[in-house]
């Protein structure tokens, strides 16, 4: 018998949504062993894992790719639980450069679900995206929007979504398929519009925004989504496998008006906005249903955006060295 309570694999964890699951679990459940595996392209580092976590015998990091059979058979064999974060997920790099989004995105989760169902698991959670429903059709978007992605990124998700749910029809793969909003907070890629708009401001740099900047995003603080998992995996099975679940705040704020919060909270001149060509693709408006979440897992967000915009400014503004090594990339893609 194990001495440890549960044994959790999770793919993708040294990113940004996974590695603060990762130390939220830890927190919380410090008897649970924790197997990372990530291939720690740019936006995954072993720096956003808790040093109290790295130095125990709960924790092990295992360098691969989720494409690579062998690893992931070996890994998934040894867990109780799945959860699967790994993926490419920069919409505008996949406009340009998006064969290795289908090659991850798709094909990696395919390993991984093939991984679960030769070496049967208690329960595997698939992180899908809010991108798979592109612009709203309804007001909230439920479970049941129609998928309409609007980017090579968002077309890889839904492949991946829909691999999975097709996994638990022909397989009785005991999976759950989350579908997170757009989640800010702590360790996230300056690639994102929230880190980019502090570090610019911080920076004293223009704020590059899209078009008019009305484009609209249910924001989601990243440790809310860490307790909805929490739910999900403390969750009695029976309620969980085989659903599809959103996890959103049910209010949207356009991007506009994100970065005129920023420069307000910093003290920075509005003058810093800067409007760009609007990007392919670009999705309107996201804004999610709740009442799944609220009724199957007892659940709902907590932390308002104005908190946790609070929360995230204090992150970047005290671990500029953290930060600061990805500019050069940022600028790079911002060209």
């Amino acid at each position: 018998m194990s001495k440890y309570n549960k044994n959790l694999l999770v793919t993708g964890g040294a990113g940004f949504i996974g590695s603060n699951f990762i130390n939220y679990i830890h927190r919380c459940y410090p008897n649970y062993r924790i197997q990372l595996l990530d291939a720690l392209t740019y936006a995954g580092n072993l720096d956003n894992i808790h040093p109290s976590l790295k130095s125990n015998n709960h924790f092990e990091f295992f360098h691969g790719n989720i494409t690579h059979p062998d690893i992931v058979s070996k890994l998934v064999a040894e867990a109780d639980i799945v959860i699967h974060f790994a993926a490419e997920s920069h919409v505008t790099r996949s406009i340009y450069d998006n064969a290795i989004f289908f090659e991850t995105d798709v094909m990696g989760t395919q390993v991984v679900a093939n991984a679960a169902v030769n070496n049967p698991i208690e329960l595997f959670i698939h992180i899908s995206s809010s991108e798979v429903y592109g612009t709203a059709l309804t007001d909230p978007m439920d479970e049941e929007h129609p998928l309409n992605p609007m980017s090579p990124y968002a077309a890889a998700k839904a492949g991946a979504d829909r691999l999975i749910y097709s996994y638990i029809k022909t397989y009785d793969l005991p999976a759950v398929i989350v579908r997170p909003f757009n989640n800010y907070g702590p360790y996230q890629h300056l690639e994102k519009a929230i880190p980019n708009f502090i570090t610019s401001a911080l920076q004293d740099k223009s704020l590059n925004i899209h078009g008019n900047g009305k484009s609209s995003r249910d924001w989601m603080y990243v440790e809310d989504t860490c307790k909805a998992l929490d739910k999900i995996l403390h969750t009695e099975r029976g309620k969980v496998i085989g659903e599809v679940i959103n996890l959103g705040t049910g209010n949207d704020t356009c991007i506009l008006d994100i970065g005129i919060k920023v420069l307000e909270k910093l003290g920075k001149s509005k003058n810093q906005i800067n409007f760009i060509e609007d990007r392919p693709g670009q999705v309107s408006r996201h804004i999610s249903s709740t009442k799944k979440s609220e009724t199957l897992l007892g659940w709902k967000s907590q932390v308002e955006l104005d908190e946790g915009l609070d929360k995230t400014i204090n992150f970047y503004k005290n671990n500029r060295e953290w930060w600061q090594r990805f500019l050069w990339m940022n600028e790079l893609w911002s060209s």
